[in-house]
């Protein structure tokens, strides 16, 4: 799966109108909670770059008794680039790189235990479920937040089945691993 783009995140909260930095890490960080936060030099080295490919410009500059800030806007070619960036479809992951299958395979050809590996990712995957139903259940959860959960528990849900079906399989793997 490809990472999100931080390019086009902040195109799309310049399209809301002038913004600067700070304003826009504070904007993304509250409408896409479960995200890893983005670093403010994230977020102006990425402005510097839309400036330089001509996709945002520097609208000003001012410090209103404060640090000195500077505000952006998107350019027609920034609203070009972020259309067609949002329309593309988001292909499946062209390759399977899941790191819990090669530490089980690791654990078979390394003399581990894969079996307990597997408890104990699938208890540190019960907890994480755990605190995002917490999360998405909490009074006054906005529905950016309910989302982001939902979508990170069904992710869990499938590897939790996936370790099932690997945990009945490991005799197998553990003959063809050995073997190979």
């Amino acid at each position: 799966m490809l990472p999100m783009s931080t390019r086009h995140i902040l195109l799309g909260l310049l399209a809301g109108g002038p913004s600067h930095g700070y304003d826009l890490k504070r904007r993304h960080d509250e409408r896409f909670p479960q995200a890893r936060p983005l670093a403010y030099g994230q977020v102006y080295t990425t402005l510097q770059r839309l400036v330089r490919d001509g996709l945002a410009e520097v609208e000003g500059t001012d410090s209103d008794g404060g640090p000195e800030r500077t505000t952006y806007h998107s350019t027609e070619e920034g609203a070009r680039e972020l259309a067609e960036w949002a329309g593309r479809i988001a292909p499946p992951a062209p390759f399977v790189t899941n790191e819990i299958f090669a530490k089980v395979v690791v654990s078979i050809l390394a003399g581990g235990d894969p079996a307990a590996y597997l408890r104990e990712q699938r208890a540190a995957h019960m907890e994480r479920m755990r605190e995002l139903t917490a999360v998405k259940t909490a009074t006054g959860a906005d529905l950016a937040t309910v989302l982001s959960a939902d979508y990170a528990l069904n992710h869990l849900d499938a590897e939790l089945r996936w370790m099932t079906t690997t945990a009945a399989r490991l005799t197998t793997l553990t003959a063809e691993v050995d073997s190979a």
